[in-house]
């Protein structure tokens, strides 16, 4: 946690939102650590290191702008990159896959793919490669980025009051976190895989 601290402490509210941005708008950010980055803000803002209202503020405009970008991306750059027919990576019928989804699940896959790493790094440019609407992603993207961004610093800010020393166990609660917020994508898989069957 101590890396993780001092960079929060020197960068601030301004590299806490640009390791958002780039970690939901930009398809290379998602190695970026963003759970426990907004844990650890919140961990911060308990022992008065930084401000909760101004980290909720620099996680929501970072990840409502990033996931902006990256549907901008998707859709300006997707379509072609998927008319290849020979592509292993990127196959047309992708396309058509993520177009059912998204008319399936919609805006609420767009607000849980927030609480799972690297789904929530690729879930805007496919929205945008789906050819969603805009506006509707724009209104999925700033409620599932509020809740994101209120809710993980938050949880930090509760645990750090009511766990002394949390942050010499961050990696365990940061990894329950991830653990957590990957069911879902599991029983989702195993649900595709079963209906293929």
């Amino acid at each position: 946690m101590l890396d993780l601290t001092q960079v929060l402490l020197s960068a601030s509210y301004l590299g806490i939102f640009a390791i958002v941005f780039a970690e939901t708008g930009l398809l290379l950010g998602f190695f970026l650590p963003g759970d426990s980055l907004l844990i650890t803000a919140g961990l911060l803002a308990r022992h008065g290191s930084l401000h909760l209202p101004g980290i909720v503020i620099a996680v929501a405009l970072g990840a409502i702008i990033g996931a902006s970008v990256g549907y901008l991306i998707g859709h300006r750059y997707g379509p072609g990159l998927f008319r290849r027919q020979d592509s292993r990576l990127f196959r047309p019928e992708y396309v058509t896959r993520t177009q059912e989804f998204f008319a399936r699940y919609g805006g609420l896959s767009l607000i849980l793919a927030r609480f799972v790493p690297v789904v929530r790094t690729v879930a805007p440019p496919m929205a945008g490669v789906g050819q969603m609407p805009y506006p509707r992603f724009l209104t999925y993207n700033i409620v599932g980025g509020l809740l994101w961004a209120v809710s993980v610093p938050v949880l930090g800010y509760w645990l750090g009051g009511l766990i002394p020393n949390l942050d010499r166990y961050i990696l365990l609660v940061v990894g329950a976190a991830v653990v957590l917020s990957l069911i879902p994508v599991v029983l989702e898989v195993r649900k595709l895989r079963a209906g293929r069957s």
